[in-house]
């Protein structure tokens, strides 16, 4: 026919929209031809051969195969992929020019072209896609015994909420665009379900795995150094390319592939051994590792060469050449093969035990569950996409979705509530609170003289078990608070192994404490184990909130704070064990300490440093230093005083094992590597003399009068002091600019001590001068010597940005200069003569303030060296130097108004007022002081603000130079003294956060208000006016209430249980505590005490007639039972007094 079905052209031609409507719409068309198709060609066969008829069938079985043909061709256009495109082309190939002949073929072929059509309607690829990419992931849940990803347990939490969240929004999208027929974006959306049910998959098995090895009773997996399958592939592809290297036959595209793959391959070893080295502990493995890849690397370049020359001339000399060249490659990948496949370097699988196994249960049926249920509403949804005007599938469509959302609900929900370590925390924090019970027990029991004594282990043997115990306890802090704060795997791990360990704690404490004589000892152990108990209860409850969750910073400075708590709590408990060891000469516990310590330098990788070389080499040289000052105490107190050689041998056994600590992190952080090993090995050292000295202390307290073992302890203690030496010149080869600047601020500080005693010697009056000398005389080498200090000042600036050495002669050179300005300024003050103290005191307190900045700049110098330009350390650089210029400057003015009697007292007061800003900047940084101080302190420090208040005050009155001048130097000490008693005794750490915020507060007042004062008496200096005299009185009014409050906050800190030490009531109870103590413990010696064998007569001579008969057996023993009642009468009297009447 000449014209079409206008419905057959209304369906392939006009359809408008979307593809996925015109793929609908073609679908349709294809629907209404088929079944005439295939009717029509029997019909043919089985009806009349007459000419009507068959002319009949011909003209209904052209249009509908016309009609047919046009639907298909509009059909090809839509299938987008070539091949299905050849094939459904080849079909309509065979019924156009074979119909006719097979009749048969026909219906076969309709058929095979309905399938290939119906797979490749839009969307149904990617639901096919999908379900294999579903299947292929559900392996993943079979036996989740080894990871799947590098996502930590809270990492899969939010794989989980974010994939869920993308998969319900995908699942409205293949609802919605199958019913409107948009079949295109049906499939995108298909694939966008797919992966967020991959994604989701994948977080559910990595979770169940790391809930798994979570459990204390399983092991977790171990990663291999190196892969022995790849080396093993490696090592015969590259064999098999060296074979057609050399073969006569090879044509140059063949050595050309095999050239490329010995490149492939030798670099992919070369890479994982570059790998392996950084990976491995084992110092012999790491440098097998790189040398082996040297080896490869070189054998592999010599190749090439020889394979250039091949490829240019492929002669027999070259290909030769090319042979031998192969040999060493070919035996440098074997050897490096076999030295992979050592055991060692083998991946070790996780082992999951059977509780392990059940805590991963509901997660694994939950995320099979989902899959299961996705799955079928893929398929379901790909029938819709066909056909979506099918009710019942709809509703089927509508169950699994249900199901997808229930089971992604329970999945989150059996994530969430199987968190690794929180069940394990609960059972360590309920077995602890066990232990606090018993010891508190224990401690009742000892208070009331109850404790039972253990006859069946020496008192050794328990001192012994319980260092191990603490020992033990205190290796675990670190790593529970790293798994804390992000490895939520090793959780339960480690707070099950911490709480293993305080049952063996609690016996062995009572067990020391029940063989401890001294009851104040007794309770010393028992509440120093209590409060190890109690610092690790509170660090698990801060573990169990961290959770090993890595984003939950908010708890992770409570962790921080707790880990530190706990190692405090070692360290007290440690010191009280190694004392107590000590005095009877048992150092077996500090020596294991120190070797311990020692062993840790060399064991494995250190952790990321927290900082720079400067910060450790600082805090090296700190512990060293206190380890030499305590080998020169323990050479002294061998002589003297033996017994006090315990405590001693403990401080040092505790600085060495900070040092070693430190100097790990300085070895490695240390430049080059020469210089890390050589701080390492020279620690290592100090620590072999230290473990010697340690013992011979030992061997001296068990028999002081040993003359040989106190040489051998003064040798031992010398040898200390040398390796220590020889660890400070290790330092300082490290970074000799840091380790200068270090040596110039002790010597600063020798300095400001040395001026603090030149001004007692000049306010006692008593700094005269040398050959009547006058100021004149040192004026101009004073400012010529701080113009010099000036230039220094410059240079150390500036050296913070410049190599070492630039650094250590700037520093070494502003020490010097400082040490000539002092010299000149004392010179120039004891010029002045004994009869001006005030202005002695004003000159040395300008230079002493000049070297105080010093001070200050090199503390900032060194820590700004080698940092960029932006660190905050830089800012303190500069700021310190800005204080630096500011000092110098006031020297130099007060060096001019010395000799005025008219401006001098005001220049004094201008360098006071300067001095007590910079004091009151310190007071209110955030850095917390060296030491703390009593309530008491504070309050005793506020009676010089209230005199030099009134002297300021008569001295605004009086307007007398002399008068300031005492004004301004009064001022300073009182100032001074009072900022640091105050910041000392707010932050106590018996005083709450309250308390401390409201003292220093108004220690800020108080100065500030001080300095309101000094500021306008220096204005009526200036401008002596009646007003300005009577405005005195406010200003000294607002210093007296900042006084009244500061006070009040200094007695808020004592607290309601405070006594005053010095109270005579207080020393009197202390002393009768003592006596009681006493007496109680000769009593139990006396009990102990039993009759004396009777001696036989012959062994002593007769006894002459004049003296005293000796008591018979019966009389003795009833002797020393009168004497055992009177003393326990003496101390029950004692203390039932002090319990009933309290203090006297």
């Amino acid at each position: 026919p000449e014209v079409l079905p206008a419905w057959l052209l209304g369906s392939a031609v006009s359809c408008g929209g979307s593809v996925g409507a015109i793929w609908n719409q073609l679908c349709l068309a294809w629907g209404s031809p088929w079944p005439l198709l295939t009717e029509t060609t029997p019909a043919a066969r089985t009806l009349p051969q007459t000419p009507n008829i068959l002319a009949a069938v011909r003209r209904s079985f052209c249009l509908f195969w016309t009609n047919f043909l046009i639907v298909c061709t509009e059909g090809i256009d839509f299938s987008g992929v070539d091949h299905y495109q050849i094939i459904i082309l080849i079909i309509l190939f065979k019924f156009t020019f074979f119909p006719s002949t097979l009749p048969r073929a026909v219906t076969e072929s309709i058929n095979q072209l309905i399938t290939l059509c119906t797979q490749q309607a839009p969307g149904q690829k990617e639901c096919d896609n999908a379900l294999r990419e579903l299947e292929t992931v559900k392996g993943m849940l079979d036996n989740p015994n080894e990871p799947v990803s590098d996502l930590s347990y809270f990492d899969c939490i939010e794989s989980v909420m974010e994939n869920s969240k993308v998969l319900g929004e995908s699942m409205a999208g293949i609802s919605q665009n199958a019913k409107t027929g948009d079949l295109l974006v049906f499939g995108e959306c298909v694939g966008v379900a797919s992966k967020a049910l991959c994604g989701l998959t994948e977080a559910a098995a990595q979770a169940a795995y790391l809930v798994g090895i979570s459990d204390p009773n399983s092991q977790a997996g171990q990663q291999g150094l190196v892969d022995p399958i790849q080396f093993a592939r490696a090592n015969q592809a590259i064999q098999m390319a060296c074979q057609n290297l050399v073969d006569p036959a090879s044509s140059p595209s063949q050595v050309l592939s095999a050239a490329t793959i010995v490149a492939k391959h030798t670099s992919a070893l070369c890479n994982a051994c570059r790998i392996a080295s950084s990976k491995t502990a084992n110092p012999v493995a790491k440098r097998h590792f790189v040398q082996s890849a040297k080896e490869v690397a070189n054998s592999t370049a010599n190749l090439v060469k020889t394979i250039k020359a091949l490829d240019g001339d492929f002669s027999e000399e070259n290909r030769n050449k090319c042979r031998i060249a192969t040999a060493p490659l070919i035996e440098a990948v074997e050897n490096l093969t076999a030295f992979a496949s050592n055991p060692e370097f083998v991946s070790i699988p996780a082992q999951i035990s059977t509780e392990g196994s059940r805590a991963q249960e509901p997660i694994l049926v939950s995320a099979k569950t989902m899959l299961e249920s996705s799955s079928l509403l893929i398929k379901t949804a790909r029938s819709l996409a066909i056909n979506p005007k099918d009710p019942p599938t709809w509703s089927v469509l509508a169950g699994h979705s249900h199901t997808v959302s229930d089971s992604i609900k329970s999945l989150i929900t059996s994530i969430r509530d199987k968190a690794p370590g929180q069940r394990e925390c609960d059972f360590s924090i309920d077995g602890i609170n066990r232990c606090i019970r018993d010891i508190e027990q224990a401690s009742l029991a000892a208070v009331s003289q109850s404790l039972a004594t253990r006859d069946d282990i020496s008192v050794e043997a328990l001192q012994e078990q319980l260092t191990s115990v603490v020992q033990e306890i205190g290796h675990l802090i670190d790593p529970i608070a790293t798994a804390a704060r992000g490895e939520a795997a090793q959780l339960g791990h480690k707070v099950t192994q911490l709480a293993s360990y305080f049952e063996p704690l609690v016996l062995a404490a009572v067990g020391v404490a029940s063989k401890t004589l001294d009851h104040q000892q007794q309770m010393t152990v028992l509440d120093q184990s209590k409060t190890l108990a109690e610092s690790a209860l509170q660090m698990l409850y801060a573990a169990k909130e961290g959770g090993g969750n890595p984003k939950a910073s908010h708890t992770h400075d409570a962790i921080t704070e707790a880990a530190q708590l706990m190692k405090e709590a070692v360290d007290d408990i440690m010191v009280t064990l190694n004392e107590a060891a000590s005095e009877v000469g048992m150092v077996g516990g500090m020596v294991d300490s120190i070797a311990e310590a020692m062993s840790k330098l060399d064991e494995g990788t250190p952790p990321d440093p927290k900082g720079t070389f400067v910060d450790y080499q600082t805090t090296v040289v700190k512990y060293s230093k206190a380890i030499a000052v305590t080998a020169q105490e323990m050479m002294t107190k061998s002589v003297t005083n033996p017994e006090e050689l315990g405590g001693l041998a403990s401080q040092m056994t505790n600085d060495y094992g900070h040092l070693a600590l430190q100097g790990r992190m300085a070895a490695a952080t240390a430049e080059p590597e020469e210089i890390g090993f050589q701080i390492r090995t020279r620690v290592q050292e100090l620590g072999h003399g230290c473990i010697f000295l340690v013992q011979k202390a030992g061997a001296l307290q068990i028999c002081p009068t040993d003359s040989y073992t106190k040489r051998e302890l003064i040798e031992c203690a010398r040898a200390v002091t040398e390796k220590v030496s020889l660890v400070l010149s290790a330092l300082q080869a490290g970074n000799k600019g840091t380790q200068a600047c270090i040596t110039a601020a002790s010597a600063v500080s020798g300095i400001i001590a040395d001026l603090d005693t030149t001004i007692m010697f000049a306010t006692a009056g008593t700094l005269n001068a040398e050959n009547n000398e006058s100021f004149a005389d040192h004026r101009e080498n004073i400012l010529k010597t701080a113009k010099a200090l000036v230039e220094d000042t410059k240079l150390l600036v500036s050296g913070a940005a410049s190599s070492q050495d630039k650094l250590a002669q700037a520093a070494q050179s502003s020490a010097n200069t400082i040490t000539q300005l002092a010299e000149v300024v004392k010179l120039g003050a004891a010029s002045l003569g004994s009869d001006d103290p005030e202005t002695q005191v004003v000159l040395i307190n300008a230079i002493k303030d000049v070297a105080k900045a010093l001070s200050d700049l090199i503390g900032a110098t060194k820590g700004a060296a080698s940092k960029p330009a932006d660190d905050p350390s830089m800012y303190q650089l500069k700021g310190a130097a800005k204080v630096m210029v500011t000092n110098v400057t006031s020297l130099l003015k007060t060096v001019k108004a010395v000799e005025d009697e008219a401006t001098r007292g005001t220049r004094a007061l201008e360098a006071t007022i300067e001095y007590i800003k910079q004091e009151l900047t310190v007071f209110q940084s955030s850095e917390v002081p060296e030491k703390t101080s009593s309530p008491e302190e504070s309050i005793r420090m506020t009676k010089g603000i209230t005199m030099a208040t009134a002297k300021a005050v008569a001295a605004g009155n009086s307007c007398r130079q002399e008068d300031v001048i005492a004004t301004a130097n009064l001022s300073r000490k009182a100032v001074a003294d009072m900022l640091t008693a105050c910041k000392q005794a707010s932050y106590h750490s018996d005083v709450s956060e309250e308390v401390r915020e409201r003292a220093l507060r108004f220690g800020t007042e108080c100065t500030l208000g001080y300095l309101e004062l000094l500021e306008h008496v220096l204005l009526i200096l200036q401008k002596p006016t009646p007003e300005l005299k009577h405005q005195l009185a406010s200003f000294s009014k607002r210093v007296a209430g900042a006084v009244t409050e500061l006070i009040q906050s200094a007695e808020a800190m004592k607290g309601t249980e405070w006594v005053d030490p010095e109270d005579p009531t207080v020393i009197a109870e202390t002393e009768l505590l003592g006596a009681a103590a006493s007496i109680e413990a000769a009593a139990k010696k006396l009990e102990q005490l039993k009759p004396r064998a009777k001696p036989k007569v012959s062994d002593f001579p007769p006894t002459p007639s004049t003296h005293t008969p000796p008591l018979s057996d019966g009389n003795k023993l009833a002797h020393e039972k009168e004497m055992l009642f009177v003393l326990h009468f003496l101390t029950s009297t004692s203390i039932l007094f002090i319990k009933k009447n309290g203090p006297l």
